[in-house]
C-alpha cells in the first residue's frame, strides 16, 4: 500500500521562544536547530530576521542542516508599500534560508482592525510578497492567520486570501488556528471545504492549544486532507502552547490509522531518542520536564501497585498503547523492593553495565539510589552520574586521585582601571598515586575557577583530560529558603564531541556544583580506560 507523505514543521526557535519564562541564546537556537534536524524535522522555522539582533544573527548565515529546510519567518509587505520598498520584506529575502514563511491575516476582522487596510490591499500583499519570494528562489509558505475564526464569519474571504497565496505559487498555504478555539469538528469541516480550492498537498495546519485540543485539531486537518503539520517540541508557544510534536510524531508512526496512510521522515530509530529530544529541550531551558507529559513524560509508562501493576508485569499491553521503549521511554512498576530492583536492572542494561543478575551488589545500588533519589538526586538525565554510580557500587571505578583539599575565594576589589570587578580564585590539592599536587586558577565565577583548577594538573592523568571542557551549567533549586537545596547539573563535552551529564545535591551549590565536576572528569578517565 502507497502511503502519502506527510511534512513536519517546527516552530519551536519562532512560536516557541514565546512561551513565557523562555528565552533561547543563539547558541541554543544553533543546537536545538540541529537536535530538530537529526530527529527528521522536514522544516525548521529559526525565527523572524530583523525582529532583533540575535535572529538577524541566527540567520546571517547558513546553519549547515543536513535534511531540514531552514525557515525565516516574516510578514508580508506593509499595506501601503511595494514589495520593492518594504525593509522587513528586504530584511526576510536576505536572510540565509531556504524557505521563507509568510504571516498574513485571512479574517477580514484582523484585516479592518489590526491592518487598518482594505481586503483587497491585504490580497495584494500576500500576492506580491509571494511573488517576491518566489523571484528569488526560495520556497514559500504563507501562515494564513486567524484563519478558522475568519472562515466563520467570512468563508469567501478567507478562501480567498488561501487560493491568493496558492494561485501566486506558495508551497504551502498554512490554516492556522491562531486564537486556539476551534473545535476538531470544526477543524475538519472547514478544511474539508478549503480543499475545494487548494490541493490538501498543499495544504497545512497550524494549532494552538487554548482548549487542549492543539493535537486533536492537526490529526482531524490530517484526515480531511492537509499534508503539513506544524508544532512544537513539548508544546510550548505563547498563551496555552502549540501542537505538541512530542505527541503528533509517535501518534503518526505508531496509531495504524495514520500509520497505515501517512509516511513522516521521522525514522523508527529516530523515534526511539524522543523522549531524549524532549528532555534535551528542557534541560536547555533549566525547566523541569512533565513528569505526565503523553508518550515522554517519565510517568507515562509508570504504575503503581494493585491491580494494574499485578497484571502489566503479565503482559505490559494490558495497560500500555504503545512499547515506551518505541520512543525512548521505559516502563516503571512502582509496587515493592523488587520493581525497584527490575528498574535499576532496566538502567544497567541501557547503559551497557555488565552484571550479575545474582549479585548481593545489586541490592545496595537499589538502596543508595533510592536515598539518593529521595535526596534530590536526578539521574534522567544526568546519564555519566548515573554510570559511575552503578559501577562504583559494583566495584569498577579505579581510584584513580583524590581531591585532599578545595578552597574558593571571591573577592570584589577595583582594578587598575578604577572599575569594581569581581574575581574568583580557587585552590585545589589533589593527592594523586600519592604525589600531592596543587592548583590554583582564577575564573568568572566559583564554579568557573573550580572546574579550571581541577583540571589544571592531574599528573599521569592529565592527558586523558585534555580535550574536556564545560559546555553547560544549570542550577534547579529543590526547596525554598536561604537553606534550599540545590541541584547542579554540568554537561561536559570531550575532543570528539562526546557529550554527558553528571549531577551534584547539597545545600551548598559550590558543593552541588563540585560532586557534579568530579564525576566529569572522572567518567571522562572511565570513558578513556585511563589506567589506575
Amino acid at each position: 500500500m502507497t502511503r502519502e507523505r506527510l511534512y513536519l514543521f517546527d516552530t519551536t526557535l519562532r512560536d516557541g521562544a514565546q512561551t513565557n519564562g523562555v528565552d533561547f541564546t543563539l547558541q541554543d537556537k544553533r543546537q536545538i536547530a540541529h537536535m530538530l534536524d537529526d530527529l527528521g524535522i522536514d522544516y525548521v522555522e529559526g525565527g523572524y530576521p530583523g525582529a532583533n539582533p540575535m535572529d538577524t544573527e541566527f540567520f546571517g548565515s547558513d546553519p549547515g542542516l543536513g535534511h531540514a529546510a531552514f525557515t525565516a519567518f516574516g510578514m508580508t509587505r506593509r499595506p501601503g508599500r511595494s514589495a520593492s520598498n518594504d525593509p522587513g520584506l528586504a530584511t526576510l529575502l536576505d536572510a540565509s534560508a531556504k524557505a521563507i514563511c509568510f504571516v498574513a491575516k485571512a479574517s477580514d476582522y484582523q484585516v479592518r482592525v489590526a491592518l487598518e487596510t482594505t481586503n483587497e490591499e491585504n490580497l495584494a500583499s500576500i500576492r506580491d510578497s509571494v511573488a517576491a519570494a518566489k523571484a528569488r528562489g526560495r520556497e514559500v509558505l504563507v501562515d494564513c492567520e486567524h484563519f478558522f475564526d475568519g472562515f466563520k464569519s467570512n468563508p469567501d474571504y478567507a478562501v480567498a486570501c488561501a487560493k491568493a497565496a496558492y494561485e501566486t505559487g506558495a508551497r504551502w498555504v498554512v490554516l492556522c488556528d491562531t486564537n486556539g478555539g476551534t473545535m476538531p469538528h470544526e477543524v475538519e469541516t472547514i478544511v474539508g471545504e478549503v480543499a475545494r480550492h487548494v490541493p490538501g498537498d498543499h495544504l497545512g495546519i497550524h494549532a494552538h492549544n487554548d482548549t487542549e485540543q492543539a493535537v486533536a485539531n492537526s490529526l482531524a486537518a490530517v484526515r480531511a486532507g492537509v499534508r503539513q503539520i506544524q508544532g512544537t517540541l513539548n508544546g510550548l508557544g505563547e498563551r496555552c502552547g502549540n501542537a505538541n510534536l512530542c505527541s503528533l510524531i509517535p501518534t503518526l508512526k505508531l496509531k495504524k490509522e495514520f500509520a497505515d496512510a501517512f509516511d513522516i521522515n521521522v525514522s523508527n530509530d529516530k523515534l526511539a531518542s524522543l523522549v531524549h529530544v524532549s528532555r534535551a529541550l528542557d534541560n536547555i531551558l533549566n525547566r523541569p520536564s512533565d513528569r505526565h507529559a503523553p508518550y515522554v513524560g517519565e510517568s507515562a509508562f509508570v504504575t503503581k501497585a494493585g491491580i494494574h501493576a499485578s497484571a502489566i508485569l503479565k503482559e505490559p499491553e494490558t495497560y500500555e498503547h504503545v512499547a515506551p521503549e518505541l520512543v525512548g521511554n521505559h516502563r516503571k512498576v512502582l509496587v515493592s523492593d523488587q520493581a525497584g530492583r527490575s528498574n535499576v536492572l532496566a538502567e544497567l542494561e541501557r547503559a551497557g553495565i555488565a552484571f550479575d543478575r545474582n549479585d548481593p551488589k545489586l541490592g545496595r545500588l537499589v538502596d543508595e539510589m533510592k536515598e539518593r533519589e529521595a535526596a534530590g538526586y536526578s539521574y534522567e538525565s544526568a546519564n555519566a552520574s548515573f554510570d559511575l554510580l552503578a559501577r562504583r557500587t559494583l566495584g569498577r571505578v579505579p581510584d584513580y586521585f583524590r581531591v585532599e583539599q578545595f578552597d574558593v575565594n571571591v573577592e570584589q576589589r577595583y582594578n587598575a582601571n578604577g572599575q569594581r570587578v569581581t574575581v574568583a580564585l580557587a585552590v585545589v590539592k589533589v593527592n594523586v598515586a600519592g604525589e600531592m599536587l596543587i592548583s590554583a586558577a582564577e575564573g568568572n565565577g566559583p564554579v568557573n575557577a573550580l572546574d579550571v583548577a581541577l583540571r589544571k594538573d592531574l599528573g599521569k592523568y592529565q592527558k586523558y583530560i585534555e580535550g574536556l571542557k564545560l559546555v553547560d551549567y544549570r542550577v534547579r533549586i529543590l526547596n525554598g529558603g536561604t537553606e534550599a537545596v540545590t541541584r547542579v547539573l554540568i554537561e561536559s563535552e570531550d575532543e570528539k564531541g562526546e557529550r554527558w551529564i553528571t549531577v551534584g545535591v547539597s545545600p551548598n551549590i559550590i558543593d552541588a556544583s563540585f560532586q557534579a565536576l568530579m564525576d566529569s572528569v572522572v567518567y571522562k578517565l572511565v570513558k578513556s580506560e585511563a589506567p589506575a
